[in-house]
């Protein structure tokens, strides 16, 4: 009888990793889903699902997590999946300090603490696969996204290194880079503006407006925004197949940026970039 194949995945209280949680426990995986709220660990466990809490910016919470899924499963764990993240809106000349830092302790430090803390027990067992929710936005800028483009690309360059390093040993690290995705996305970004950015006495107020139309979903509907299914489904060939690839992009947009990044002259680029709103 073959071993129930066991993976964390963290940020489960909605989206992507509420839907990537039920779907791989539907798919025979033995699921360990993070998340931050006691409401939202409720919710999972009458789904069935084995529920932690868990915050990226507590380094006492990550290593529980570590104890506490090594138990249930005897010091093993066969895959991660690092998804739980938010997005700082707002110019860089507007964005306090902390507000950036908090941005990389949730977006980068706590994922590098807790994949850190895995990648010993797949080296010792011989073969894992760690896999990031990466965005779009770590290959290409984006005006008004500053926080979080810089924490993706951090992620990016942190996990290819990483990639690198682990070949040979069995361990393979993959960056899924979604584009557009149906989610409380938006939501927790317009939080995190009326948080950090003073927004009517900024230069950029008048261009805040139309941000903040497309973070309260009252602007123009995005026609390429998928659901998380689309996300699942390159989610399962990068910890299934022989050799996953390194990235994966999902949505159109995202696709399209990538080709255009690589075939089109640098400053065009970022002109057109410019142009986007």
């Amino acid at each position: 009888m073959t071993q129930q194949r066991t993976i964390i995945v963290t940020g489960c209280s909605s989206g992507i990793g509420a839907y990537a949680a039920r779907a791989l426990k539907n798919d025979g995986w033995r699921v360990f889903a993070t998340v931050r709220n006691p409401d939202d660990q409720k919710a999972l466990e009458n789904d069935g699902l084995e529920a932690l809490i868990m915050d990226y910016r507590d380094e006492a919470s990550i290593e529980a997590l570590v104890k506490e899924v090594l138990a249930r499963t005897g010091g093993t764990l066969d895959a991660l999946f690092n998804n739980g993240a938010y997005g700082q809106a707002g110019a860089v000349e507007d964005l306090p300090t902390a507000a950036l830092r908090e941005q990389f302790e949730t977006n980068v430090i706590g994922w590098h603490d807790l994949t850190r803390r895995i990648v010993p027990v797949m080296r010792a067992q011989g073969h894992g696969r760690i896999v990031q929710c990466s965005s779009i936005l770590g290959l290409l800028p984006y005006r008004w996204r500053g926080a979080y483009t810089a924490s993706k690309y951090a992620l990016e360059g942190l996990s290819l290194t990483l990639r690198m390093e682990l070949d040979g040993s069995g361990i393979f690290v993959s960056l899924i880079e979604p584009g557009p995705i149906t989610s409380r996305f938006l939501a927790n970004s317009l939080a995190a503006v009326q948080r950090n950015i003073d927004v009517e006495n900024s230069v950029h107020a008048k261009d805040y407006q139309r941000q903040l139309a497309r973070l309260t979903e009252t602007g123009a509907v995005n026609r390429n925004k998928l659901g998380p299914d689309a996300v699942y489904k390159v989610l399962q060939h990068a910890l299934t197949a022989k050799r996953p690839r390194p990235h994966y992009l999902v949505t159109k947009p995202a696709k399209q940026g990538a080709i255009l990044k690589r075939l089109m002259p640098s400053d065009l680029f970022y002109r057109l970039m410019r142009s986007l709103d």
